[in-house]
Parts: structure tokens; sequence; C-alpha cells
């Protein structure tokens, strides 16, 4: 069961980047890949409010799998990250690349603890 809610929320997830980063891609042009880092900021920041939602007394067990690690997962991509980041540094963007690289880490790792602490703060 555990595997089809994995399935279930990736099936959410995976369109829902593509989406986000055409949507994103087709309203500006930007050499930073902020449709990729859209999706991780916002997959960061749920992912930390169901990570403490799941905690909580009550909470079903089938929240983690479906959102966490299926809608989130699917949601988020490091291979894309790491990928446009390269393709920046072999642009020659090396400021870019490092701005990318900062920016992501930072925000999305602002992001998961705002989640979490909302999270926490509702549970």
């Amino acid at each position: 069961m555990t595997v089809l809610l994995v399935a279930l929320g990736a099936a959410v997830g995976a369109p829902a980047r593509y989406l986000t980063d055409v949507w994103i891609q087709t309203r500006r042009d930007p050499v930073l890949p902020l449709g990729t880092m859209t999706v991780n900021v916002v997959g960061s920041l749920m992912l930390g409010l169901v990570a403490a939602l799941s905690i909580a007394p009550g909470t079903p067990s089938w929240l983690l799998p479906l959102v966490g690690t299926g809608l989130c997962g699917a949601l988020t991509t490091f291979s894309t990250f790491g990928y446009e980041t390269l393709r920046l540094i072999e642009d020659g963007s090396w400021r870019e690349a490092g701005a990318n690289v900062g920016l992501s880490l930072a925000l999305g790792g602002l992001a998961c603890f705002v989640g979490y602490a909302v999270g926490l703060a509702l549970a």
C-alpha cells in the first residue's frame, strides 16, 4: 500500500514540477533556472510542514508517504539543479552558477525550517 501512496503522490508532483517550470520559463527568460529553484523551495516548505505534522499524535500514517515522499519527491529535483548549475558553468556564467547554488541551498533550507515550524505550531 505504501508504494501506491508514493506513486500517487509522484503522479501529482512530477507534472506539477514540469508545468511550474514551463510556466515560469515562458514568462521570463532568466539566466538563473528559476523554475527549478521555485519547485525545490516549495517542495522543501511542504516537506518541512508534512514532516512536522507527521509526528503529531493522530496524524494518519499515509500522509508522509503520499505527500512527503511521493509528491515532494517528484516535485523537487536535485538532478536538474545539478545539471542546470553545470550548464551555467559551461556557458561561463560562474556568478550565476554560484548564485544558483547559494540561493537554492539557502532558500530551500529556510523554507524547510519555516514549514517545519508552521507544522509544529499547527500540530
